[in-house]
């Protein structure tokens, strides 16, 4: 079992040693495919633990949220590595220029070495393996830093890991935010942070000192937009099931939805109805997850006041007479209609089960609002005219984008998950995540025959013909 590394020079040493034996030894294909496997093996081993422990660190966390994102997710980006390593290994064929012709080129994919990954608290499982099951396959070694707001999943995350890797191949580093910080500093070949666009800027930061490359996969105000003929149930019943989903406490979850002028107060009732279907009681619900933490609760009951004394409307889910248990935090599902663009939840990531409704006259105004703010992390249209989809898709940059529904597109393996600007950059999640945790490494093989002497010093008559003769 790995055991926390408590201070910097530990740090440093446990690099060292992991540097230290990639240099030796380079994982092949079938070592690769077996870990994968085995890592498969642990987490289903050991579902019941990570429901569990899952549960107790939020105060209360819907059992089916966790099993469908943080373990099926988890399995679902293991198992596809390891069913597809091979093909992904295989060097490819890549042309040469007909000047340098008949040498041939390939393309090969080798290990970066050795890989950080930084995971947060809101999914404490699936934000920590899929990275590393990316950096695996991959045939790198690792040091994993979670989150010390979920400790429970973060300890029984280590001993999970300590099943199944050596503490030469990946160490789980487990302390509170000093020791993230001084993890970001370490010269890593590649460092992957999950987390808040505030601490992504430090931890660039900190990773520029020793010029590692970086995936930060952030956050930002992640909007809907309501095409002014699309059904406006459907609409507001997807959006609700992207707010209920871990309490909103999803870092691609809906932030604000424009919707026609006309039909705010629709979208609203509807939202509010779909809620009431999913959630008809709230404190005692087990399928409703608990706010993280007091900290992360009272911030939403602060930025929900300031939203109300700035004169917004506020419409809440909140079952009468409900008390929530001791330890479990709940903010019930909150609309927060025409907030002005100085209210906090304007300004910041809501990270919670709070939504903003903004109404629009036009599309234009409507595209033109996303665009003067930074580049969202997710974008939900939902329009069915096909043309003018087209036309906002042209228009509108985003990490991903997922069309008439919300949250499903960050699971898929085909399509590779990162953010644009302030929410990201790189990608990870299956071929893509291999990548990134690769070097794509040109290689050209001179022919035996070749006629490259005759372009030698000194330069022949023939020569300077032929170069001027190609760039005539």
């Amino acid at each position: 079992m790995d055991t926390p590394v408590p201070d910097h020079v530990d740090l440093a040493a446990t690099l060292a040693r992991l540097r230290a034996a990639q240099r030796e030894h380079i994982p092949d294909a079938r070592e690769r495919i077996d870990l994968l496997t085995r890592l498969g093996q642990a987490v289903r081993r050991r579902k019941d633990d990570l429901l569990a422990a899952a549960s107790a660190d939020f105060g209360r966390r819907a059992p089916l949220e966790t099993l469908g994102s943080d373990v099926m997710m988890s399995l679902d980006e293991i198992d596809y590595a390891r069913k597809h390593l091979r093909r992904w290994m295989r060097p490819r064929r890549r042309s040469v220029n007909w000047t340098s012709r008949p040498a041939r080129g390939e393309l090969r994919v080798a290990p970066l070495g050795m890989v950080g990954i930084v995971s947060p608290w809101n999914y404490p499982l699936l934000l920590a393996l899929a990275p590393l099951a990316n950096a695996i396959a991959a045939g790198n070694r690792a040091m994993l830093k979670p989150s010390e707001f979920t400790p429970r999943t973060s300890a029984l995350l280590a001993r999970l890991v300590g099943e199944v890797f050596t503490p030469d191949q990946v160490v789980v580093v487990q302390g509170d935010a000093s020791v993230g910080a001084a993890f970001s500093q370490l010269p890593f070949d590649h460092l992957l942070f999950t987390g808040s666009t505030t601490v992504g800027r430090l931890v660039m930061a900190a990773a520029a000192l020793n010029l590692t490359p970086v995936t930060l996969e952030l956050g930002g105000k992640s909007p809907v937009l309501v095409a002014p003929d699309y059904p406006i149930e459907h609409a507001a019943d997807r959006v609700a099931f992207g707010k209920g989903f871990n309490a909103g406490q999803t870092c691609v979850a809906p932030d604000y939805v424009l919707v026609p002028r006309g039909q705010r107060d629709a979208f609203a009732q509807a939202f509010l109805a779909s809620m009431r279907r999913r959630y008809p009681t709230l404190a005692d619900n087990p399928d409703y997850t608990a706010i993280a933490s007091p900290r992360q609760a009272q911030r939403l009951r602060d930025w929900i006041a300031d939203a109300r004394a700035r004169g917004a409307t506020v419409l809440e889910h909140r079952p009468t007479g409900e008390t929530a248990p001791a330890g479990v935090e709940i903010v019930p599902p909150t609309l927060l209609l025409d907030p002005p663009d100085e209210a906090i939840v304007m300004q910041q990531e809501l990270f919670g089960p709070l939504l903003v409704l903004k109404s629009y006259d036009s599309m234009d105004e409507a595209i033109a609002f996303i665009l003067a703010r930074d580049k969202p992390l997710a974008f939900y249209p939902f329009d069915r005219d096909g043309a003018r989809l087209s036309r906002t898709l042209d228009r509108v940059s985003a990490g991903g984008v997922c069309v008439n529904d919300v949250l499903i597109h960050f699971g898929q393996h085909s399509l590779p998950a990162g953010g644009v600007g302030a929410s990201g950059m790189g990608h990870y999640h299956g071929h893509a995540g291999f990548l990134t945790f690769s070097k794509q490494m040109p290689v050209l093989y001179q022919s035996r025959l070749n006629g490259m002497k005759l372009f030698d010093a000194p330069y022949s008559g023939f020569a300077r013909r032929f170069f001027d003769w190609l760039t005539r």
